[in-house]
């Protein structure tokens, strides 16, 4: 085992792999841009290098930065988290070239994986059902291939980057007369934010979930599927609630689903943790999506109804351990549920906002975990992902979960900066979600939406109310959240 890793990321994902080695008893190392230099994970690690910079190019985008950070800390691997160049596979092979150990799967795998084209090809080959699409070359102006690709697959569709993820480089067609435009934009976007500006058709299943798979690989053989997570509450794409197991998966189709993930990461080699996405449609049929050769920003939920600690797991595969899960693996334990929350605005389009974190309080309890990368006084800045922190619950049932949710979010107390707290918990209560009728468009379907914010002129009304005052002899009523109750102040 390693006796110094460096962590190339920030916020909550290094806070939390910083945790992780800790309790292997391993030193970790930190590094950090400017505007984080006082940050939490600077703070809880043993070592902390500066990174000189703002902007993430010039920072955790930095390799030569990082690999001389590992090199002068002395770190004999690197931890990637999630983000950032975790699914780089040039930054992965620097590091196995500098003599590091990578925390992640081989370069080779996240390259064949990280053209979607080439994966859909490979998990056709290997028997994993793929959704309906074409991929042929895209010739502006001439769009007639495409055109006519188009009407056998049938719209809607959706055009994607064949080097995406997150959303980018993604559009939704309804018709034919939208084609050549989503067309441009995409080929636009993935250009800008992959260098990469092809692109590929798929067919539209929506209404249909997103349903996860968690795969584990080490280097002695061993393959294992660690259950499903239901990921279908996205906004722009990208997911903001998930839970485990998925409401909409029995143990049937939790085994086809689980077998076909195994298949998917042992036809590129896998090794470590990654996650096999699909979209399941309403007749129990699964198609495959992406593969993200990383740890997933919801692996929580999967750890709290397995017992096991992925990120604790995924040191010890990188360092030729075999894969501590027991043979055969135990069946998902009661329910659990993740929200994210964001420094975000969703009255405007989830337009992300910054400031000085002014008053923070999480909550806690029975079953309650909050994995967080900024505390209160924390600057909130433009220039890296708004994600704060991730609120996640277990209890022993679905119902149980959505209670234990619903009661933490009316106590996280959040003050300074634009956020979703309010958004999250109309969602949880929403009686469809409640039902578990989820599909990757349920935000649009039921047009939820959030109270805008109290003013700033109230804060100090707020903090006086976040100090409770002796509690009184006898029963007496429950103070509401002023910030989440109903979506409105209350004095």
């Amino acid at each position: 085992m390693f006796s110094r890793v460096l962590v190339a990321n920030r916020g909550e994902i290094a806070v939390r792999v910083i945790r992780g080695l800790h309790e292997l008893e391993i030193e970790a190392v930190a590094v950090f841009s400017d505007p984080d230099r006082d940050a939490p994970h600077v703070r809880l690690a043993d070592h902390a290098l500066p990174l000189d910079g703002v902007r993430s190019q010039d920072t955790y985008l930095h390799v030569p930065k990082l690999l001389e950070a590992a090199r002068a800390a002395g770190a004999g691997a690197v931890h990637p988290g999630y983000g950032f160049l975790s699914e780089d596979a040039e930054f992965a092979a620097a590091v196995e070239a500098a003599g590091l150990t990578w925390i992640g799967p081989p370069p080779g795998a996240i390259r064949a994986m990280g053209d979607k084209v080439a994966a859909r090809e490979r998990m056709a080959a290997a028997g994993v059902p793929v959704v309906p699409g074409w991929h042929g070359e895209v010739e502006v102006p001439d769009l007639a291939p495409v055109r006519a690709a188009a009407a056998e697959i049938g719209f809607p569709l959706l055009v994607k980057a064949s080097a995406g993820g997150g959303g980018k480089g993604m559009r939704r067609v309804a018709g034919e007369d939208g084609l050549a435009a989503a067309i441009e934009s995409a080929r636009s976007e993935a250009e800008k934010s992959f260098g990469d500006g092809r692109v590929f058709l798929e067919r539209d299943l929506t209404p249909a979930r997103h349903v996860e798979v968690q795969v584990f690989a080490d280097h002695h053989g061993r393959t294992v599927s660690l259950g499903e997570r239901e990921c279908s509450i996205q906004r722009r794409h990208q997911k903001i609630i998930e839970e485990s197991p998925s409401p909409a998966v029995d143990d049937a189709l939790r085994v086809r689903m689980g077998e076909a993930a195994v298949r998917a990461a042992e036809a590129v080699g896998y090794r470590n943790a990654g996650t096999i996405e699909f979209l399941l449609d309403a007749a129990g049929r699964f198609y495959f999506l992406e593969m993200n050769t990383r740890l997933q920003v919801e692996h929580p939920v999967t750890a709290c109804v397995t017992g096991f600690d992925l990120v604790q797991a995924q040191l010890r595969v990188a360092a030729g351990e075999l894969l501590p899960f027991p043979d055969p693996l135990p069946a998902p334990r009661g329910h659990a549920i993740e929200c994210r929350i964001y420094a975000e605005d969703p009255e405007r389009g989830f337009l992300p906002g910054s400031g000085r974190i002014q008053i923070y309080r999480e909550p806690a309890g029975p079953g309650v975990r909050v994995d967080s990368g900024v505390r209160q006084g924390s600057e909130v800045g433009v220039h890296y992902d708004p994600l704060l922190a991730k609120l996640i619950v277990w209890a022993e049932t679905r119902a149980a979960a959505l209670r234990r949710m619903d009661c933490a979010l009316g106590e996280f107390v959040l003050l300074g900066v634009p956020h979703n707290l309010s958004f999250l918990r109309r969602v949880i209560r929403h009686p469809e979600f409640r039902a578990g009728h989820l599909h990757t468009r349920f935000l649009d379907e039921h047009a939820l939406a959030s109270p805008p914010a109290p003013p700033p002129a109230v804060l100090a009304a707020a903090l006086a109310l976040t100090v409770r005052p002796p509690r009184p002899t006898g029963p007496a009523p429950r103070t509401p959240n002023p910030w989440v109750d109903g979506g409105t102040f209350r004095l």
